[in-house]
């Protein structure tokens, strides 16, 4: 008897939340505090993808040739991978979304 109460009690409550309007408000408030972000904190996650991928390729290409006793040839070819994934994550990052 008890949990048929609490279910009826929460499926009533509900659908008194929905009839008022009050859930919709909610999910478009959670929504747009999702779609807006900050200034500095754009600029700081468009910073660190960028840093974060070069430093990945940089790291990859130094390890390649320290470990085929190469010239910096893998150096240079991953500096510019991680550089153009940097840019590319930074391009996904600002670009506005698609409707």
């Amino acid at each position: 008897m008890g949990e048929d109460s609490d279910e009826s009690f929460a499926k009533r409550l509900k659908e008194a939340e929905r009839r008022s309007g009050r859930v919709e408000e909610d999910e478009k408030a959670s929504k747009a505090e999702k779609d807006e972000q900050s200034l500095p904190a754009l600029a700081l996650r468009a910073g660190t993808e960028m840093i974060s991928a070069l430093v990945v390729g940089v790291a990859v290409g130094w390890g390649l040739d320290h470990w085929l006793h190469t010239r910096a040839v893998f150096l240079i070819i991953f500096a510019l991978l991680g550089g153009s994934a940097g840019v590319l994550n930074v391009w996904r990052l600002v670009k506005p979304p698609e409707q």
